[in-house]
């Protein structure tokens, strides 16, 4: 189950409920929208403990579609690639420190 911005904010007016809503949703458009320039500037994002986003420039290609047949030139690209920090692995993977 993926989780949308929606219910993210509905767990966060939960766990806070000292914050107005409306508050909360300004502070993660805020982040979000600072993820995403950071990204569209080409720089490395980081949050410890979860991981970190950076962009790689995939190259143009010829490739096929696989409903056609037909060769398709596929134009380089950027593209988002996302590593996992440690204590994420180690929490998903059920190991101990």
């Amino acid at each position: 189950m993926a989780i949308v911005k929606s219910k993210l904010l509905k767990n966060l007016s939960k766990n806070y409920p000292n914050f107005l809503k409306k508050d909360l949703e300004k502070i993660v458009n805020i982040i979000l929208n600072e993820i995403k320039a950071t990204l569209k500037r080409g720089e490395r994002v980081e949050i410890r403990g979860w991981g970190t986003l950076s962009t790689r420039i995939q190259k143009s290609s010829i490739r096929r579609n696989p409903k056609t047949g037909e060769k398709v030139n596929t134009p380089e690209k950027k593209t988002i690639h996302f590593k996992m920090a440690k204590d994420l692995f180690k929490k998903l993977n059920n190991e101990k420190k």
